[in-house]
């Protein structure tokens, strides 16, 4: 019997490594330097956020984890990145997800980049946010919403772009720091034109920081300097992160040519897209037939199993 044709993309796209010397952001005192590191930490990720290899899409679905957990503990909550996973996929379709499985909805709504192409700043996006973040949509928060789609909020500097409407957002609405990390990134992507945000703020920004943004502790220096750390950190995260990815999906798809069943192809494609995976019955294979093919890419390396359980089990790079 002939090989079965494969359908697969190609291997990730590599980029240069992240200089050493941009991994100092965290160490600049003056807001200068802060932003000069921040600067080339984020040109660094720009070939990958501009990519459009599917690994960029799990790429971001794992920073929008990353930033939910983030979320979650500056909201003064226990929960991890394992627990925020089940919250997403093991939550029905129409069932609360509870507060910080909503958190995490949001995260992966900026990552999927949908409010970024038109008609999506006038759709219903705005309410979804609001429900998800625990927010009421009055003006103050229409203001700040509409900051990061502000022709100005293009112009300059693109981090200092995103920083000004993250502090626009803690004036205007400084019972939702959520919402102020969440407008910063979609400002830093318009101004970068990237394709979709990449969640980066939360990941690194401390909660004693966002005081200086507005209120009786404001420091604009300070606060400049606070979140072009945060940011050069994240970027270099980020980074990081890709580089895993990417000797990951290549060895799954090194991988893929052997496997046999049916719904393969279309397995390893959803692995290199999405965070995680459920064994699950698919278009030409049993749930049973699933756990197989699960079973036999952890056993040859190329996938985890993400949680450790002897039942309920998820499947990713």
């Amino acid at each position: 019997m002939p090989p079965r044709p494969h359908h697969l993309p190609e291997p990730p796209p590599a980029f240069p490594p992240l200089p050493d010397w941009t991994r100092t952001a965290g160490q600049c005192e003056s807001p200068e330097d802060a932003l000069f590191s921040a600067g080339a930490a984020l040109a660094a990720i720009h070939p990958i956020a501009c990519a459009s290899h599917p690994i960029t899409e799990l790429w971001r679905q794992r920073l929008a984890l990353a930033s939910a957990e983030a979320v979650v503990r500056l909201q003064g909550r226990r929960e991890d990145a394992a627990t925020l996973r089940d919250h997403l996929y093991f939550t029905r379709p129409g069932d609360d997800p509870g507060p910080a499985g909503s958190v995490l909805l949001a995260w992966q709504m900026l990552a999927k980049g949908s409010i970024l192409r038109p008609p999506a700043p006038d759709s219903d996006w705005r309410e979804t946010l609001a429900n998800l973040l625990s927010f009421t949509i009055d003006e103050a928060a229409e203001e700040a919403i509409d900051a990061p789609f502000a022709e100005g909020a293009r112009c300059g500097n693109p981090l200092e772009a995103a920083i000004s409407v993250a502090a626009l957002s803690l004036r205007l609405r400084p019972d939702s720091r959520p919402l102020a990390l969440w407008l910063a990134d979609v400002a830093l992507a318009r101004s970068l034109n990237w394709p979709a945000p990449v969640p980066l703020f939360a990941i690194r920004l401390d909660r004693s920081s966002l005081t200086l943004a507005a209120g009786p502790q404001a420091d604009p220096r300070r606060w400049l300097a606070a979140c072009a750390r945060a940011y050069g950190q994240a970027a270099a995260f980020a980074h990081d992160l890709y580089a895993d990815l990417a000797r990951r999906a290549e060895r799954l798809l090194a991988i893929a040519p052997r496997l046999r069943g049916r719904d393969a192809d279309e397995t390893v494609l959803a692995l290199l897209k999405e965070d995680a995976l459920a064994a699950r019955q698919g278009r030409a294979a049993s749930d049973r037939s699933s756990r197989r093919l699960f079973g036999r890419l952890v056993s040859l390396g190329a996938v985890r199993e993400l949680t450790g359980r002897p039942a309920f089990r998820l499947y990713g790079l």
